[in-house]
């Protein structure tokens, strides 16, 4: 399966084990997602249980909302976010409803929903369909935030989710939804797929939230990525021939300090990369939780390889995304201090 298939895999599996879930969005229910990820859904489910939301920017909101109402009454709602970008609308229900409805009702009510939206940029979709806006809902306490690179965690990530009776933010990187991406502008991606599709399982099964994988063992140096980023690391550190570690982190709250402390005391240099822009960026939060566990074992300050301070651009795309260039000048700075 690619990306795209396991998520549809997952959905299909927990509606048909679970009466409680449903799942709604834009275009979600008839047309099966912009990117088809619930696809065929409605017509094996029924309407009742997957639905369309009104294409409509201002009703957005309505989507968290809802996803708070069901929750609360004992639903298991997924709700798709048509893009990362039109997030924003629904950030009041998120923040002041949907993170502290357990707190506020003092474990009366619980919010176990998840909302998903496609991440990322790397499509040329300019500035209006390639954000990365993951730094603002790590901010906030009582969300999960979730950022799978792979179709086997992309299900089993999913399925934990709404299996967590918490509220999770799950940011899918559409650049690869079909497949890896090596950061080299203007590709075709079949030339560097290697791995187009996963091994994912038919049946149901979970990938824990918290925990990071190392996907590329080494000593020269750390590299924490999540999403696309994490193929690029990868595809950057083998066409330089630097001897990188690479961690995927997956889950960014909670995230795993203990996987990301042990790697570092390893090798004692580090780049931690984000597509979204450099400042108060989610890479700013792991640089500086670095430097209190891990101060004395760094040979060279943290590196963040990160978008810019800009809107995202559709012209110069390649000059805004971290592409495998980039990586690779970043990897040489901190193996080279």
């Amino acid at each position: 399966m690619n990306i795209i298939q396991a998520l549809n895999s997952a959905m299909d599996v927990l509606l048909d084990a679970d009466p409680d879930v449903v799942i709604f969005g834009e275009d979600a229910g008839y047309f099966g997602g912009v990117f088809k990820a619930t696809d065929g859904l409605q017509a094996k489910y029924g309407l009742d249980r997957v639905f369309d939301a009104p294409i409509n920017e201002a009703a957005i909101a309505a989507i968290a909302a809802m996803a708070v109402g069901m929750a609360a009454r004992g639903l298991k709602p997924i709700a798709e976010i048509q893009f990362a970008d039109y997030i924003f609308p629904a950030i009041d229900q998120i923040v002041s409803e949907m993170s502290r409805i357990r707190y506020r009702s003092a474990g009366q009510f619980t919010s176990g929903c998840v909302v998903r939206s496609p991440w990322g940029g790397g499509i040329r979709g300019g500035q209006t369909h390639s954000m990365s806006p993951e730094a603002f809902f790590t901010h906030v306490p009582g969300l999960q935030v979730v950022v799978p690179s792979n179709p086997y965690d992309a299900k089993g990530l999913l399925i934990a989710s709404i299996e967590s009776g918490d509220p999770v933010i799950f940011f899918e990187p559409k650049r690869i939804y079909n497949g890896p991406f090596d950061g080299v502008p203007d590709k075709p991606l079949s030339s560097w797929a290697r791995h187009p599709k996963g091994e994912v399982p038919e049946e149901r099964y979970t990938v824990e939230l918290g925990k990071a994988e190392i996907v590329r063992p080494g000593e020269a140096c750390t590299v924490i990525a999540y999403g696309t980023l994490v193929h690029v690391a990868e595809a950057a550190a083998e066409h330089a021939g630097i001897d990188a570690e690479i961690i995927d982190l997956k889950t960014l709250v909670p995230y795993d300090i203990e996987t990301i402390a042990a790697s570092v005391n390893k090798t004692g240099r580090v780049v931690v990369a984000q597509e979204a822009p450099r400042t108060s960026g989610f890479a700013a939060e792991l640089a500086a939780q670095i430097q209190e566990e891990c101060f004395y074992a760094l040979e060279a300050p943290v590196f963040r390889l990160t978008g810019w301070d800009t809107p995202y651009p559709h012209a110069h795309e390649w000059a805004y995304f971290p592409t495998r260039d980039r990586f690779i000048r970043a990897l040489k700075t901190v193996t080279e201090a």
